[in-house]
């Protein structure tokens, strides 16, 4: 991912889809670049009530170990808030790489695509943070 300025971290939208955020990742995600989105889908995830997060990753070529840890800081900054996190698009390759680096991506579910991801997300209850029950809606 390329800055647009240098030295500046590019910024990733969070988009809102109703109760669920939609984030697409792009090339690689850098050290500032990740930190901010942790913060930005923790903030929108508190301030919409977003039941939900799904993180698109078709634009990644690889997923490495920073990736992985970022991906599921995330899943589990959002679980804490009542979000469930599903990760989209993951190449054939991108899967054997993480199998054989021995990653594991805790906290993440993962779907084909975002239509799948918004059908896992609407039958599946989301656990409270407080007590690990479903949450009632």
């Amino acid at each position: 991912m390329t800055a647009p300025f240098p030295g500046h971290p590019t910024v990733v939208p969070v988009l809102a889809m109703g109760k669920t955020l939609l984030v697409t990742l792009q090339g690689e995600l850098h050290d500032g670049t990740a930190e901010q989105l942790q913060q930005d889908i923790s903030r929108r995830i508190a301030d919409s009530g977003a039941n939900g997060v799904i993180i698109d990753i078709s634009g990644v070529e690889t997923v490495d170990s920073f990736l992985g840890r970022i991906l599921a800081e995330i899943a589990a900054s959002a679980g804490l808030l009542a979000a469930r996190t599903v990760l989209v698009g993951m190449r054939p390759a991108v899967a054997i790489t993480l199998v054989e680096l021995g990653l594991t991506l805790p906290g993440l579910t993962t779907a084909l695509d975002i239509d799948r991801a918004l059908e896992l997300l609407a039958r599946t209850p989301t656990p409270s943070a407080s007590d690990g029950h479903e949450r009632a809606t």
